[in-house]
């Protein structure tokens, strides 16, 4: 009956949940909890017996879709920003541990294939560890904690190398021969870069809008599983890993409107799946060879974990970074990693590398996963006692980044739907210089708002995942615009699960509703039409600490003005949202080419009859109410606002059509 696979899976999986139930309870890595259960359901182990091959294909999955989310949070312009960091720090540290940790296996006894082989498992580092830990103590927003997470996902892109040489070697292939694979392998790489990339901007964003459109979260999800899985075949088909493939897709969504909704969508397949895949690792533990290895293995972790804090440290501090950062930056990959496992399975079943070497190999970067969240846990501890100046501190401020993440943002107001209410309180933050985000569901609006430089986003803010992707941990305020009552039960619900003391702001349509929303957790609950969004935002702006005369003048000013900043109203295309307001005014953003009659002039000189300019956005930052001698250059958005059919007038003679 045990041999059943239906049996086996439900072993497994009773297995798992027990062990890393009690492992979270104790506030120990999951990971460490899946390679335990790998370890008592393998091979080498009395009881049940797991059939490891099948699992393998399945949870070599999670890499991929680990490597995906890991692209989503690392867009073109952060690596550019960070390419001396990424490129310069990360290949030193690949090239330098391989050669020392090698060089020293070589002296040791191992022939020179084999300390090669162990060489480049120690190289790399578990972004999976890293990252968990880094977001458990809140730190993945650092400096060194943004370092050292670029420095670990390119040790991730630089494992295909390893991938494709070691079975030459397997093979004694000559020095020729394989400097002919690296060779391709690097064409191979460009090649797949130059397609994810050509059909991700040509091809996703369309395909993602009108997936959206359909609002069905199963064929969101259906699409997000499609294109990673797609990529990852598109690179595995040129002969290099998955999840390079499956990297390059995310970095694609990762510059587009719809990347924490993606992430929410990927995320349950990616957790159970990686969980798979460290099960599987522990399958290949021979807990029987431990007595005779265990000195050599925690000789090796030793080795690891030293070699790559001092090698990280030294080229970080070479850099010209701080040396308490660079010393945390070290701690943090000292670990070993996934790809390591992945490299030394391939030696294995090419033969490069004998099996007692490779249980010494994979005893130690098991025991120095073990022991690296302790070093990430108490990296600034340890830091402060390694650096020479006692008081010198490391740069926590968040990195910046060209997308304006609210998980950058500190303080902010978390606006849940961007419909006229949505748009009125973010006219009124813009005005005060208070950061906001804002989730809402119409794809239309919201390549529209992102369009005019606004931070809005595709996403459900009833989903933890995208609630915490917008920084819910750190935000001042929350308030929920649209007047449907079942999201928003569901939103204030999700709120109450993440943060109970968070503010919580909430349209209702009338009375009826007032009672049901305060028993769910809303602190404020206001009425409806333009009044109410005047005092919803009235609210607001006392709970972020507004001085109350300036709230009372900005509410006359507007009362007197004919509600002017309520009006500037992007429609997208859900006319049921606020079908009681007038379809009179409306904000339109457009994008002028090099073909504008418009470029080369001032904004003062275009003839825009009915129509104001009220925001320009040039290279990504957006400019409120710019001054008329502002000369206009291709590429410029221009936010128009105005009646429906003279704002359409106008954007036909920017245009030249």
């Amino acid at each position: 009956m045990l041999e059943q696979p239906i049996v086996q899976l439900l072993i497994l999986l009773l297995a798992a949940v027990v062990v890393v139930a009690v492992f979270q309870r104790l506030r120990v890595p999951s990971t460490l909890g899946y390679l335990l259960v790998g370890v008592v359901l393998g091979p080498y182990t009395p009881g049940p017996v797991v059939e490891g091959h099948q699992l393998r294909l399945i949870a070599e999955f999670g890499i991929v879709f680990l490597l995906f989310t890991i692209g989503l949070n690392f867009s073109l312009p952060q690596i550019r920003a960070l390419r001396n960091q990424v490129f310069v720090l990360g290949t030193g540290q690949v090239v330098l541990t391989t050669a020392v940790v090698g060089i020293a296996a070589w002296l040791a006894g191992l022939p020179a294939a084999a300390a090669f082989v162990v060489g480049a498992v120690f190289a790399q580092s578990s972004t999976t560890v890293i990252s968990r830990q880094l977001t458990e103590q809140g730190e993945e927003h650092s400096r060194h904690g943004r370092l050292g997470t670029a420095m670990s996902v390119f040790q991730d892109v630089t494992a295909v190398p390893f991938v494709i040489v070691i079975p030459a070697l397997g093979v004694a292939a000559g020095a020729e021969s394989i400097g002919a694979t690296m060779g391709w392998a690097v064409l191979k790489a460009l090649l797949a870069f130059a397609i994810v990339f050509g059909v991700g901007r040509w091809v996703l964003r369309p395909a993602f809008h009108a997936v959206a459109e359909s609002r069905s979260a199963e064929l969101f999800t259906l699409t997000v599983l499609l294109v990673s899985l797609a990529a990852g075949w598109t690179t595995a088909e040129l002969g290099l890993s998955m999840a390079f493939g499956a990297f390059l897709a995310g970095m694609v969504l990762g510059e587009t409107e719809f990347r924490h909704q993606v992430e929410a969508a990927i995320r349950p397949f990616r957790d159970v799946l990686l969980g798979l895949f460290f099960v599987g690792i522990g399958m290949l533990f021979d807990l029987r060879s431990l007595p005779d290895i265990w000195l050599a293995a925690v000789g090796g972790a030793l080795v690891l974990m030293l070699v790559k804090i001092v090698l990280v440290a030294g080229l970080v501090r070479a850099s010209g970074i701080e040396t308490m950062t660079a010393w945390q930056t070290g701690l943090m990959l000292a670990v070993g990693g996934e790809f390591g496992f992945a490299v030394l399975a391939i030696a294995l079943g090419s033969g490069v590398i004998a099996d007692a070497t490779g249980q010494v190999a994979l005893a130690s970067v098991l025991l120095s996963i073990v022991l690296a969240p302790l070093l990430i846990r108490h990296n600034h501890a340890i830091a402060a006692w390694l650096t020479p100046a006692r008081g010198q501190r490391s740069d926590e401020a968040p990195a910046a980044t060209t997308a304006g993440l609210a998980a950058d943002l500190s303080g902010h107001v978390i606006i849940c739907g961007y419909g006229r209410i949505g748009q009125s309180i973010a006219n009124f933050l813009d005005e005060e210089g208070i950061p906001y985000v804002a989730l809402d569901l119409d794809a239309s609006r919201v390549r529209e708002a992102h369009l005019a430089g606004e931070p809005v986003y595709y996403g459900d803010a009833s989903d933890r995942t995208v609630l915490e992707s917008v920084g819910i941990a750190n935000a001042r305020l929350l308030v929920i615009g649209h007047h449907d009552l079942p999201a928003a039960l569901a939103v204030l619900d999700a709120v109450r699960n993440l943060r109970p003391g968070l503010p919580v702001m909430v349209r209702a349509t009338d009375e009826s509703q007032v009672d049901k929303l305060r028993e769910a957790g809303a602190t404020e609950v206001v009425p409806e039409t333009l009044e109410a969004a005047l005092m919803i935002t009235a609210h607001a702006l006392l709970l972020l600490d507004v001085p109350l005369a300036r709230v009372l003048r900005r509410i006359q000013e507007q009362r007197t003005g004919r509600y002017q900043l309520l009006k500037e109203f992007i429609r997208g295309d859900a006319p049921y949202l606020d079908e009681d307001a007038p379809a009179v005014e409306r904000v339109h953003p457009v994008v002028l080419p090099e073909r504008s009659v418009a470029v080369g002039k001032t904004i003062g000189e275009l003839e825009l009859p009915g129509v104001t300019v009220t925001a320009l956005v040039r290279k990504g930052e957006r400019h409120l109410d710019p001054p008329a001698g502002t000369r206009l250059e291709p590429g410029d958005v221009l936010v128009l606002f105005g009646p429906d059919a003279d704002v359409h007038r106008s954007e036909d003679s920017l245009l030249g059509r």
